[in-house]
């Protein structure tokens, strides 16, 4: 009998039906431009991920972990679980959770997502999913293949290979800031571990919501992005000794480790949003003679039979998000300001930039012009960073720089290794920033940073990757 098994894990589908939107729809590229993700495309990125699922003739089951579509209309829905039908007949076996952006708000709780269809230059009422339909639109697709499944959030269990069981949340909780399971969704979740480990089994965990932050500062700006109760499931894990969950939501691809006082850890492994700029998902291969998880990252580099106007899945995509609207904006200022408030205006406020052209101007001709030796110098005393290293840096200017770091978000593996001079330039100019900041009014950075850090351990994670050292790959001891 095989040892080895695989499986698929895509997230944060955010599938848009072509039946949602009118062709050319001006208000639904009004409604992308700027976003994390594409989602004019989004069917057409969905089936490029799933050509290259279909042609691997090895691998037979497929995780999708939560925000399935976008806005909770009934339209998307069908046609997302038609998409799914297309791996269910050529043999393959698909499970999947819900989360928040599955379902609409209909005022008994706190989610706000409204269902839509996008017509040329607006939109009209489309109709909605609610909360309690969704366990049985994906029945085929976990709860009828389960042993056992949760009556309060929907949540199920099953073996997904042999020795190898799988427990899938839904964590649509209260819609918004208890994203997680309550008391009884906790009970259940603790006696299917109980049940796998006195079977001997491997157990692996998926959800929605992040269980780890992808950066400290994360969990502090948002803690409702978090899966609710995750302290709780930390310590639920390390006492049953479940080694490995899979999550979604933030669109950042990271894979972080959580050890306990006593030693015991877990890793959060995230995928990051199939629409975004990274254009992933991920292969598991979990080997029950060895005890070992193995996680690799597919990448999608095309979107087939969509026009992207000869970029690439990551570029074009890039290319529609906010960091990429305003990378992509800035020289407009300088060459042609009504188009650049056209463009910016997306995601910067250009009702308030009209007025001062000549103050936009500036400041962004400046940002053009600052060099990465200009901030090194002025961090030198705190980074470290030598006269050869400062030389080294040449003529190189900040901006590109900083939108580097930017293009890696939605992929992970950030871009500087602390040998490198941009790494010492940027740790240098944000601790002494942060030392100036607190001349003027102490503490006044504390509401950004977490307890016991600084501006740099907030920073570091964005410019260099210091969570496991690789966010594509890891092997996990189960």
């Amino acid at each position: 009998m095989a040892s080895k098994h695989s499986f698929y894990i895509l997230t944060d589908t955010h599938y848009v039906s072509h039946r949602a939107f009118e062709p050319g729809s001006r208000s639904f590229r009004r409604r992308e431009a700027g976003d994390q993700i594409a989602l004019v495309a989004s069917v057409e990125i969905l089936r490029s991920f799933f050509d290259e699922i279909l042609a691997d003739k090895e691998t037979d089951a497929v995780l999708i972990t939560g925000d399935l579509v976008n806005s909770g209309d009934r339209l998307s829905h069908e046609d997302f679980i038609k998409e799914l039908k297309t791996l269910t007949d050529a043999g393959k076996r698909v499970f999947v959770t819900t989360a928040t952006h599955d379902y609409c708000g209909m005022g008994d709780d706190e989610n706000f997502f409204t269902a839509c269809r996008y017509t040329m230059d607006g939109t009209e009422p489309a109709d909605p999913v609610r909360k309690a339909e969704l366990p049985g639109l994906y029945q085929a697709f976990g709860p009828q293949q389960s042993s056992s499944v949760d009556t309060e959030s929907g949540s199920y269990s099953l073996p997904l290979f042999e020795g190898v069981r799988l427990i899938a949340l839904n964590d649509n909780g209260n819609g918004r800031s208890h994203c997680g399971l309550f008391d009884e969704g906790f009970r259940w979740l603790e006696s299917e571990i109980d049940k796998a480990n006195a079977a001997g089994e491997t157990i692996l965990l998926a959800v929605h919501h992040p269980v780890l932050p992808p950066w400290d500062v994360f969990a502090k700006a948002a803690d409702f992005e978090m899966f609710g109760g995750y302290k709780r499931l930390w310590a639920l894990m390390c006492e049953k000794g479940v080694k490995v969950i899979f999550t979604g939501h933030t669109h950042i691809q990271s894979i972080r480790k959580y050890e306990d006082d006593q030693g015991r850890a877990f890793y959060d492994v995230a995928t990051t949003a199939s629409g975004s700029a990274a254009g992933n998902m991920r292969k598991v291969t979990v080997d029950t003679a060895e005890k070992t998880c193995k996680v690799e990252t597919v990448r999608i580099d095309t979107i087939r039979n969509y026009d992207t106007g000869g970029k690439s899945f990551r570029d074009y995509i890039y290319g529609l998000n906010f960091i990429g609207l305003v990378e992509n904006s800035l020289p407009l200022a300088k060459t042609d300001w009504p188009r650049f408030l056209e463009t910016a205006g997306c995601v910067l406020p250009a009702d308030k930039m009209k007025d001062h052209k000549k103050l936009v101007q500036t400041a962004v001709g400046k940002l053009e012009k600052l060099k990465m030796r200009t901030l090194a110098k002025f961090g030198k005393s705190m980074s470290g960073i030598t006269k050869e290293e400062i030389e080294a840096l040449g003529e190189e200017r900040a901006l590109p720089v900083l939108f580097n770091i930017a293009r890696h978000i939605p992929g992970g593996n950030a871009p500087y290794t602390p040998d490198t001079p941009e790494y010492k330039a940027l740790k240098g100019t944000v601790l002494r920033a942060e030392k100036l900041v607190n001349t003027f009014k102490k503490g006044a950075l504390d509401q950004f940073i977490p307890e016991g850090q600084n501006l740099w351990d907030v920073a570091e994670p964005f410019v260099y990757n210091n969570r496991t050292g690789d966010d594509d790959n890891i092997t996990i001891e189960l």
